[in-house]
């Protein structure tokens, strides 16, 4: 028997729309109608020109309105954390190897203790080397430095004494705490489809998170998770697989085919902010509701 799938939305709060009474009502809003889960996204900064090819749409340009930035993403979990109960929330992702890994595993443990165990921690290597220059972060051999700063994280939440030693980061034997309320620790959800981004999900993760493949695409790459992760000596149960889309519509038939291939979660856009249509825009998300509680 396939489980019911869960759906969620993927939405990258964003100022001056994404206000505290907007997030107070949102949060309230999607545990009341069911939603399982809201994740969010990063990006520190944005360019009036990018060379870097954005790979959420077709064009590959990232358009963002004038005048308009996405909130903090540790910030903006703290704040839903602390007006929800029961909703998950996830990272949508954490650009891993432009942040200090020894602080990001501080800010998401700390927020997995105060939200009661809600966390998921979605992390990927990011597309845009304008950003990366940004912040001072290296832009050659992220991939790299990410599967070490997940070394380093898994250190910092799993070990009494934690400590590191890599090519790219050196951790002396530290004590970090809180530890995160999840046990062992906050589930880590791998995004991205190049073949390094599925080997790291296999070896580091306990999911992979996908974006704006069809059913048939995703039932592919999912073999392809399932050939890594038995090379890895590891299977496919327990390990959480998450769909997203930046598609103004997805077609209602693919809830049931996403559940069919092995997706346990698919994350509706819900780009539209504001308190003013705010209902009507989270109505417009029933209908995938109900499609999943038949799967």
């Amino acid at each position: 028997m396939i489980n019911p799938m869960k759906i969620g939305l993927f939405t990258p709060l964003r100022s001056p729309v994404a206000t505290p009474e907007f997030l107070t009502q949102l949060g309230a809003e999607c545990e009341e109608r069911g939603i399982a889960s809201l994740w969010l996204g990063e990006h520190v900064v944005t360019f009036p020109k990018y060379e870097s090819r954005y790979p959420g749409n077709p064009e590959g340009e990232f358009r963002f309105p004038q005048g308009s930035g996405l909130l903090d993403m540790v910030a903006s979990i703290g704040f839903l954390a602390a007006c929800t109960r029961t909703i998950r929330l996830g990272t949508g992702i954490c650009i891993l190897p432009q942040n200090n890994p020894v602080y990001a595993a501080k800010e998401y443990a700390t927020l997995d203790f105060l939200s009661n165990g809600r966390l998921d921690f979605g992390v990927g290597v990011g597309w845009s080397w304008e950003e990366f220059e940004a912040v001072g972060a290296p832009w050659e051999r992220r991939g790299a430095r990410c599967d070490e700063y997940l070394q380093v994280i898994r250190s910092l939440w799993c070990d009494e004494l934690s400590s590191f030693e890599g090519e790219f980061y050196t951790l002396p034997p530290c004590y970090a705490y809180p530890k995160p309320i999840q046990q062992p620790m906050v589930p880590i959800t791998v995004g991205g489809h190049s073949t390094a981004a599925l080997r790291r999900a296999a070896r580091y993760g306990h999911g992979w998170y996908g974006i704006n493949a069809d059913p048939d695409e995703t039932a592919s790459i999912l073999a392809h998770i399932d050939r890594l992760l038995e090379a890895e000596g590891r299977t496919r149960d327990g390990f959480k697989i998450v769909m997203g889309t930046t598609a103004d519509a997805l077609p209602m038939d693919w809830i049931d085919r996403y559940a069919e291939v092995g997706v346990d979660e698919v994350l509706i856009p819900f780009l539209r902010q504001g308190t003013k249509h705010l209902e009507a825009n989270l109505d417009a998300v029933t209908p995938y509701l109900e499609a999943a509680r038949s799967t």
